[in-house]
Order: C-alpha cells, then structure tokens, then sequence
C-alpha cells in the first residue's frame, strides 16, 4: 500500500482520532532536504501528467512577466510594465507574481515552477500529497499581499486560489457538529480565493449586512484571517479571525477537514491567527455578519506646526484629544506624524452622521485656531458621512453623483461623499479603477493603497502601543517618544489595530484567538515604514535601491527605538512587521506560541507548510528547503 492509499485507508476510520505522527524524516541520519528542479529525483513529466490529470488540467506552468526586461526589453509590453505593475488587479491574475516585488537584502519575487490553478479541495488535496510525497517545497498563494513573501518561492509547487471566489450568504448558520450547543446566527461562507471588495459587494452592497475584513480592497479573505486580521472598523467588531465560525481545510496528510469551534477545535483556534500557509490550505471560510450602522464617515486634514517646539505641542494636544473624545470604538484608520511637523489625519467612524463626525473632530480645531502661528490648516478640511449599504458599491456612486463621479485623465474616478442627498465636501480622488480591457466594473482599490502596490520594500515595523499611555501621566511620555521618532522617519498610528476601548463581545472574540494577547490591551499599532515602487531588480529605470533602502531601514529602526524606550517589546502584528523581526515567536503571538507549536507538531508533524518567520520555520533553512 502506497503512502497516500494509506492515508486514504485510515482517514475512512472516522471513529479514529487524530494523533501525532512521528515524522519519516526525523529518523534519518542525514539533513532532510526538498527536491529542486535541479536534483535527478525531481519528479518526472509522467508524474507531473499525472498531477495535471488529477485537477482536472489545471495544473499549470507557470510565467514570469517580468522575464521580458530581459527577453525584449525594449518592446512595448516591458515599457508599459511599470504602469501595469501599479495595477493590483493584473498583479492578482498573475501566478508568477505577488503584490510586493520584494524587500532590500531579503527576498525578490521568483515564480512557482507549476501552479496548480485550484477550483476545489480535492484540487488542493491533491497538490498536497503530490509535494508530500515528491519532497516539494510547497507554497500557497490567495491574494498575495505578503509583504514577506510568504506566498512566494523558486523551484516550488504553487497551490493557487485565485479561482475559488464563490460566496453564500447564510441567514442562519451552524457550525457542523455544533446542533446542539451554538445558536443559529447571519454568516457568510466566502472562497479562499475571495478578495475583501467582492465580499463587501455580497455582503454589504447586495446583503445588506457587514462583514469585518480588511480596509484594502484587494487582500486576500484567507490570507487576512490566518494573520488576525484588521479593518477600519475593527474597533467595534473586533478582528477579522474573531469572526471565522468555520473552516474546510486541507491538512498535510492530505485530508480535507472542517475545523470549528465542536469539530477539530485545536486546527480552528490555530487558523484564527496563528498565520496563513502553516496549518494547512484553507479552502473555504464562513465568518459571521452584522448589522450594518446607518453611516460610515470620515475626517481628513492636516494641521501643520510651524516649528519644533509647536509640533511637540500639537502632538501633546493630540494625544490628550484622542483620549478624550476618540478613544472609542466609534473611531478607527489612522494619522501620520512626519518630519514635516505636519499631522494628519486620515479616520473613519462606525454609525456616526456628518453632525456627530463634525461635533467630535471641534475640539481639537478650536484648539488649533486658538495657537495662533504656531500651527494651522493646511489644504482642505473634509467631514463626511455616507451611508453604509453604498460604502463599496461602485453602480451607486456612478448614479448617484453624475456630476462628479467620472474618468479623470489618469484613469481614476472622482468622488465625493454623501450625507443624504447633502453634498458636503469638495470631491476628491478616492479610488483608482483597473483600466485592463475587459476588467470587471468592480475592480476598484482605494487610491490611498496604491503605494504598496508592486512596491519594493526597504523596512517596515510594528509596534503594539498600549492603552496605558493614554493616561493622564503618560501622556507627556508618549507623546515625547512620537515627537523623538518623528525626526527619522514617519510614523502612522492605526488606532483600529488595537482593541482597548471596544465593546465587550469584541474583546471576547479576538481574546479567542491566536493573535498576540497584547492587542487586547493596545489602543493602536505604530506602524514606520518605506519603500520604492513599482521596483524590482533588472527593471531599467526602476532598480530598487539597495543604497537608499538600507538607509532607510536603519532610519525606521531608530525611529521605533524612541516608541520602544516607552512601550517595551510590546510586540508586532505578523502581517505588517520587519522581515528581520527579532524573537518573532512572542513578537507575533506572544504567550500563544507553545500551543501554536503543539498544533504544528500534530497537523504538520512533517514540516510540509512552511512559511517565513511562521509556526515552526525555526526548523528549516531561511528558503524552507532544508531541515535544521
């Protein structure tokens, strides 16, 4: 009996439990090492005919498009690659590429060898065992927004889901085996392959209903959960791996699985943050939906200091304002506090109307107005409401503002926003639409992303602050370290990337999860960061700079030692944090980490799913090819 019929004969035995494995590989007398193109024992064309047969031909070779700079540099497809690279939506429909083209002194986007296209588990099941049983690297790849390539790797099989991109709305939803203990409740089951903008168009545009994901438009559903997960509304619904109520999932013994809060609790409590690609290839999701507040708003505008003792002022005043009238779950996205000595302010609001956004934002306007020189307005001052149901409906925003919502010349589209039929505000380009022949009218991303689209990264870092600073003796302390930071390198402080000040049934849901505990009691995650794009090495004219970046890396490493000085090592948020990150293990997941280790051990014994500083990768070798 072969490996797989084996596996197969055992998994009919459902009365059998799951128990740990000792691994093959262990007890050999040499370092276990994955197969490469290169190796004699790399599988043949007949096996690979096999596998292509067993997906049903969607086993696929896969292309790189950036190999034109060098095959045809001078022809017209290299010379629009720049512009085609800022389009996440052509980005995503590439197997060979990823979202971020790569990180100085760590990695560069490198093609899969073959891409299995998936439509279903048995698709992924079967790449599965294939890499199991060949001793392939293997990676797993949804939206691609791994800004540490997590989804990216050369001389490896690609699990690819772009395709699975189905959605089902369930007004009452169980999870299996839960009958007799979990009540009925709104959910939605979304394929892996599913980005946030098609989920919020069913649930939200169509729905009528709200389900927590990512700010980001075109991050992958799957990928977002695994990682924990942040929204502009997470201050009120708590993260998005919070949310999941189910999982169908594809464990290394190649079985496929429903993990749930009754069935396989371990492996569920795992995939809600324990990080994507490490305990198997996700499916399918179901999370639960809510009800939908009647607006969402907004405020953006930038007060700017007019010298360096009037911008420790301003950011003092600010912190103090944010205690008292936005620390709340009412509030979330962020600010940025440069070098410039300017603030500014880019927040959304949950269920509060033009009035009420405009009421809470008085204070600190009143307080600017009164400093005289020292600091003032700089461009417009934008207060907003819109109603929730039309937050991503693109057909709406089209109908409703005729006048203002057209192609400008670069291919955006200008729009305002609208408080009941009440222009408010000068319109503003907010979103960017993919300009592709053919491309869906949906294909939209928010045009305040499009930096990170095919960008090259230099240095990137998180910092979870805690509530604590908030108070009225901290205050000074906290507000000093920003002004300190500031002089190195910008800083944003994303205040819905902490959960201290949201509703109990929030709390409750991230505190279930495998999520640095140290969120619960952060009020925001400081993040620095820095980068070049579209960039990637061998492009002419867009050469990363390794120079410039390394600079800058050592620029965003002095600028968080000033946060540090007064947090601690609070810890980071694994989707956005250093490539480099020290001690990632507590950094990521803090006390979580020994289960988490646990649940590899009996789901993975193996070591199958690797990923970058992952559950386990301290094993393996930096490129997951050989066993330590």
């Amino acid at each position: 009996m072969n490996r797989r019929a084996f596996l197969k004969a055992i998994a009919s035995a459902a009365v059998i439990p799951i128990l740990p494995i000792l691994p093959r590989r262990l007890l050999a007398s040499t370092n276990f090492r994955r197969r490469r193109p290169s190796d004699a024992t790399w599988p043949s064309q007949s096996a690979w005919k096999q596998l292509n047969e067993a997906v049903g031909g969607n086993l696929i070779p896969v292309d790189f498009p950036l190999s034109v700079l060098k095959t045809d540099p001078d022809g017209a497809v290299a010379k629009r690659l720049s512009m085609i690279l800022a389009d996440p939506y052509y980005i995503g429909d590439q197997p060979g590429l990823t979202q971020t083209l790569g990180w100085v002194d760590a990695w560069a986007t490198q093609p899969s060898v073959y891409a299995v296209a998936a439509r279903n588990a048995h698709d992924i099941a079967e790449a599965v065992n294939f890499a199991s049983e060949n001793d392939l690297r293997l990676v797993v790849k949804g939206g691609g927004h791994s800004y540490q390539g997590t989804s990216d790797a050369p001389d490896s099989l690609l699990i690819w889901t772009r395709h699975m991109d189905e959605i089902a709305m369930h007004p009452e939803f169980v999870p299996q085996g839960c009958e007799h203990t979990l009540q009925p409740q709104p959910a939605v089951t979304l394929g892996a392959g599913t980005i946030w903008i098609q989920a919020y168009d069913s649930v939200t545009t169509k729905g009528g209903k709200y389900v927590q994901g990512g700010g980001c438009a075109t991050v992958g559903v799957a990928g977002l959960i695994q990682s924990g997960g942040f929204g502009s509304n997470s201050k009120h619904y708590g993260t998005a791996a919070g949310s999941l109520l189910e999982a169908e999932v594809v464990t290394a013994d190649g079985q496929i699985r429903i993990a749930n809060a009754c069935t396989n609790p371990d492996l569920f409590w795992a995939l809600k943050g324990g990080g994507g690609g490490t305990f198997g290839v996700v499916s399918k999701l179901t999370l639960r939906v809510h009800d939908l507040p009647e607006f969402f708003g907004v405020a953006n505008f930038t007060v700017k200091a007019s010298s360096d003792d009037a911008y420790r002022r301003l950011i003092r005043e600010f912190v103090s304002f944010y205690h008292k009238h936005l620390f709340n779950d009412h509030w979330g996205e962020q600010t940025r506090m440069g070098s410039d000595n300017k603030l500014v302010i880019s927040m959304v609001a949950h269920g509060l109307n033009l009035e009420q956004v405009k009421e809470a934002w008085q204070p600190l306007l009143d307080w600017v107005a009164r400093s005289g020189s020292e600091c003032s307005i700089k461009g417009r001052t934008v207060f907003g409401a819109i109603p929730a149901r039309h937050m991503w409906d693109v057909r709406w925003m089209k109908e409703h503002w005729p006048e203002i919502a057209f192609p400008n010349p670069n291919g955006s589209f200008l729009i305002g926003l609208l408080d009941y039929g009440l222009l408010h505000l000068i319109p503003q380009p907010l979103v960017d639409f993919d300009s592709r022949p053919g491309a869906g009218p949906n294909n939209v991303w928010w045009k305040g992303d499009g930096g990170q689209v095919g960008w090259f990264i230099w240095g990137y870092e998180s910092l979870w602050l805690p509530a604590s600073l908030l108070e009225d003796g901290a205050q000074q302390r906290l507000a000093d370290a920003l002004f300190a930071g500031s002089r190195f390198s910008d800083i944003g402080l994303h205040f819905n990337k902490g959960l201290a000040g949201s509703p109990p049934d929030a709390l409750a849901w991230a505190k279930d999860t495998a999520t640095n505990p140290t969120v619960l009691t952060a009020f925001a995650l400081a993040i620095v960061a820095d980068g070049q794009g579209p960039a990637y090495p061998g492009m002419p004219g867009h050469e990363p700079s390794v120079v410039e970046g390394r600079k800058a890396a050592e620029r965003i490493d002095r600028c968080m030692n000033q946060l540090r000085a007064v947090t601690g090592e609070t810890g980071a948020y694994v989707s956005e944090s250093n490539y480099f990150e020290k001690g990632f293990q507590q950094a990521y997941w803090g006390s979580n980490y020994p289960r988490l280790a646990e649940i590899k051990k009996k789901y993975d014994p193996d070591g199958l799913f690797f990923v970058h500083n992952g559950v386990g990768s301290e094993q393996w070798s930096a490129d997951g090819f050989t066993k330590l």
